[in-house]
């Protein structure tokens, strides 16, 4: 039962890592009115899935499978993240996470990402083999994660109601469940080969955010 605890609390929004700071591209797409109603919502979420979701699962399954390789993984990672910006907010979070986990489950391999300063998808890996949660869960966790965050914050930035918005993410649960499972299906191979789906639009969105002087998320 104590793999299943992890799980719930790195599942949980709560969990200090930093995420509540970042709407995942969000804030862009409703400043430029490509997300306005719920609608619009759910074709954007169900877009990160299928891209930025995918990689980071993957990337995190594979973390988890062999956290040792985490210098190899981020090297990879940073070859599908062509936006400056994009990985600065990634290793933003998964300073914060590896931070969090140092205190909640310090070990070799998370002492080793505090110092190597790796990005989110990767943290989440390293973290998730410290905590004896599996890379097929902690595939699952990246996949909920890259839609959770851009849903609650659709809650702050469109005034939504909170419980439509769980609803569409119960909605999106079998999607979020067959990404992990391809995500995962990749941990065996090598780095190179694991998935490079692109996302334009978001690294786009996301240079031009990082260039507001006022905005309410980080990314």
């Amino acid at each position: 039962m104590r793999a299943f605890t992890q799980l719930l609390i790195l599942a949980d929004g709560r969990f200090p890592s930093g995420g509540h700071a970042h709407s995942g591209g969000l804030e862009a797409a409703v400043h430029h009115k490509r997300v306005r109603d719920l609608a619009d919502l759910e074709a954007f979420l169900r877009g990160r899935l299928r891209t930025a979701g995918l990689v980071g699962a993957a990337f995190a399954a594979a973390a988890c499978a062999r956290p040792s390789t985490m210098a190899e993984l981020e090297d990879e990672l940073d070859a599908r993240t062509p936006s400056p910006a994009q990985r600065l907010a990634a290793r933003r979070q998964g300073r914060s996470l590896i931070r969090a986990a140092q205190v909640v489950w310090p070990g070799e391999h998370v002492a080793r990402a505090a110092r190597t300063k790796v990005s989110q998808p990767i943290a989440l890996g390293v973290v998730a083999d410290a905590a004896d949660v599996t890379p097929g869960e902690a595939a699952l966790l990246s996949a909920y994660h890259s839609i959770s965050g851009p849903a609650s914050a659709a809650v702050r930035l469109l005034g939504f109601d909170p419980y439509r918005v769980h609803g569409l993410l119960a909605a999106l649960g079998d999607d979020c469940d067959q990404v992990a499972r391809e995500a995962t299906a990749y941990i065996r191979g090598p780095a190179a080969d694991l998935p490079a789906a692109s996302a334009p639009l978001l690294d786009i969105s996301a240079e031009d955010h990082a260039a507001w002087e006022v905005r309410l998320f980080a990314s």
